[in-house]
């Protein structure tokens, strides 16, 4: 198991409880899944470029992506319906707390001028949404081997109720949030 889990398991729940006031052990809101989304909007042009976002999309999180498909087309951009246009990942379980930590101890604090991440990217249903600029942060990436720097989104969703359960679930995981 974890460390992260069993942190959450024993101090969390606790701090959680004790701050809302919680009747019962399953109001605990918890880490349900995090989502990892890369656009590669030049994947119209040369496949080859999606190839490598897959690749360093699973170097990353250590699971299969799957490429996702364009839902309509538009014409402004050039694509089609049904065109691949990025990949994603769905990490549950282990992965997903393993990868927290990797994100909140090594990849965040190797961001450059990082000054904490948005307090404000909640959604109103208590899910945090993450836009990394650059893959590079992320140790299991080798500089030498990257063709183009890609950025990425970072989907935390939570079983909270509100954004304000969320944001302390998301503190108690270290998550370091901006001052405002």
């Amino acid at each position: 198991m974890s460390r992260l889990r069993e942190q959450y398991n024993n101090e969390i729940v606790d701090a959680l409880t004790k701050k809302f006031g919680y009747k019962n052990i399953m109001q605990v809101p918890k880490l349900d899944k995090i989502v990892v989304n890369m656009g590669v909007g030049e994947a119209k042009e040369n496949a080859k470029i999606l190839e490598s976002a897959v690749k360093d999309l699973e170097t990353i999180t250590g699971q299969k992506a799957i490429t996702t498909k364009a839902k309509n087309s538009v014409a402004n951009f050039k694509i089609r319906e049904g065109m691949p246009i990025g990949c994603k990942v769905t990490l549950r379980g282990e992965k997903m707390y393993e990868f927290l930590d990797r994100l909140v101890n090594l990849a965040l604090p190797r961001v450059r001028d990082f000054k904490g991440v948005n307090p404000n990217s909640f959604d109103g249903r208590g899910n945090y949404a993450l836009g990394i600029k650059e893959q590079i942060i992320f140790p299991e990436i080798e500089y030498d081997k990257v063709d183009k720097v890609r950025g990425m989104d970072i989907i935390f969703v939570t079983t909270a109720k509100t954004d304000e359960e969320a944001k302390e679930l998301l503190t108690q995981f270290n998550m370091p949030f901006a001052r405002n």
